[in-house]
């Protein structure tokens, strides 16, 4: 049996601490038609099902949390029992898909089974239909997720070798064995231990100092609403060239501009700590990608909503990054889970649940970046055209946005509590107009001036 980590358990005790919180992540898989027969899909998802050994199995508490929850097969699996069929109402457009995975992902899974589920929807548009795989966060990060999902697929090369089992040691409520594993993390820290504690700081700092109070804060429901937005990965490196940033700064970045754009419409001024967001950070070894797990980190900027020019706002973004990549955050938090480890899990288990259950106002939103497969994958022989991510919602944030890579698309997933968060869409479709006039200022249509306007450059 294995046990989980003090980060994956933390997941649980998470979602345990909230009602109103479901902490499963979720990717759809839009597919090209048509659709195979019920009975023949089924058993061909259930049969690569088998090739994932997590979605095989239960979890099994200690009395009193003595020790970490353990994964164990179930003696019943079924698969069936977590293949799922829906239909959505003609003529099945976008805003029928994003409505009906948000009225999916709001659910929390059942424990008494694997923490997994996989829905097949018919009814789409053009004569697609769509599969929704929806796994537990603690059983799986963004990457292991994706990972997850391409097992499903045909096996056409890009997909690796089916997972292997995920060896994982957790803190049981053994003092020689934790105080053992004590000794060899603290004499295994890296000379830039004082770096990873000053960024250890940086992240109690960013979670105890509370962002300033908009509408992008406060409490939430069980009820979920959730949007998209795709942009060319052309016109990302476009960008990426022109201004010699990464990726992930000129997502950041159109996620700043939509923010800020939001606040305005609702009649609030975009302060410049209005927008703390949690960007979690891979630390997963490349001989671990097909394992499942969390392996992150985080990083907690702030977002840059109180500046008006795409420009100033994508150059801040990459200047703040840097920084708190520089800062230690990432080595801290890998520090500080791994440490978790060699506490005894009562300890552990206690203090999270403590902490998760106080009122959390420092972070407002969280922005993950996952990639994605860059060739197009198969299912049952018919091809995925799009790849939509969803992350969760928990800890008291009222919107979420999960990225990925897919083929030559950029994807955005985007979530929000149903009452609190009633624009998604109009978050989304500002991502997509802000990357669009980053993209017209990169091929010299537009310029950024000294004084943040911008102006059209005649002959560009």
């Amino acid at each position: 049996m294995e046990q989980l980590t003090a980060l994956d358990a933390g997941f649980l005790e998470a979602e345990d601490s909230d009602r109103h919180a479901s902490l499963a992540i979720g990717a759809i898989a839009v597919v090209d038609g048509p659709m195979p027969q019920a009975d023949t899909l089924t058993a061909g998802l259930a049969e690569r099902v088998q090739t994932v050994p997590r979605l095989r199995q239960l979890l099994h508490t200690q009395p009193l949390d003595l020790g970490a929850p353990r994964w164990v097969e179930d003696p019943n699996f079924d698969a069936s029992h977590h293949i799922r069929y829906a239909a959505l109402p003609r003529p099945g457009g976008d805003a029928a898909l994003c409505r009906w995975a948000a009225d999916v992902m709001e659910r929390r899974l059942d424990r008494d089974r694997p923490l997994w589920e996989c829905w097949v929807v018919d009814g789409l548009e053009n004569g697609r239909w769509a599969i929704l795989l929806k796994v537990h966060h603690c059983i799986a990060d963004g990457i292991a997720a994706s990972r997850m999902l391409s097992r499903l697929c045909d096996d056409d090369g890009t997909v690796r070798s089916a997972l292997a089992r995920t060896v994982q040691s957790a803190g049981a409520f053994n003092p020689a064995d934790w105080i053992g594993k004590a000794w060899r993390i603290s004499t295994g820290l890296p000379a830039a231990a004082m770096q990873a504690v000053l960024g250890a700081a940086g992240i109690v700092t960013g979670l105890l100092r509370p962002a300033a109070p908009t509408s992008l804060t406060g409490s939430v429901t069980s009820m979920r609403r959730y949007a998209t937005a795709e942009v060319s990965l052309d016109d990302v490196d476009t960008v990426c060239r022109e201004f010699g940033v990464t990726v992930n700064d000129v997502a950041l970045a159109s996620i700043t501009d939509s923010f800020r754009n939001l606040l305005i419409r609702r009649g609030e001024k975009p302060r410049h700590d209005a927008l703390r967001t949690l960007v979690p950070v891979s630390v997963r070894p490349n001989d671990s990608r097909d394992r499942t797990g969390n392996r992150v980190s985080v990083m907690l900027p702030y977002l840059p909503v109180d500046k008006a020019d795409p420009v100033h706002q994508l150059r801040t973004v990459h200047a703040r990054l840097a920084r708190a990549k520089g800062s230690g955050q990432r080595e801290a938090g890998n520090i500080l889970a791994s440490a978790a480890n060699a506490i005894p899990f009562p300890l552990t288990a206690w203090t999270v649940r403590a902490l998760t259950r106080l009122p959390q106002r420092g972070v407002v939103t969280v922005a993950t970046n996952v990639p994605g497969p860059r060739a197009r994958l198969r299912v049952m022989g018919c091809e995925i055209i799009r790849l939509l991510p969803i992350p969760p919602l928990a800890m008291q944030l009222r919107t979420g946005i999960a990225i990925m890579s897919y083929a030559d698309r950029l994807v955005f997933g985007v979530i929000g509590d149903y009452d609190a968060s009633p624009d998604v869409d109009e978050l989304a479709n500002g991502i997509e107009r802000a990357i669009a006039r980053l993209v017209d200022i990169s091929v010299g249509h537009w310029r950024s001036t000294p004084v943040g306007t911008l102006q059209l450059v005649q002959g560009g």
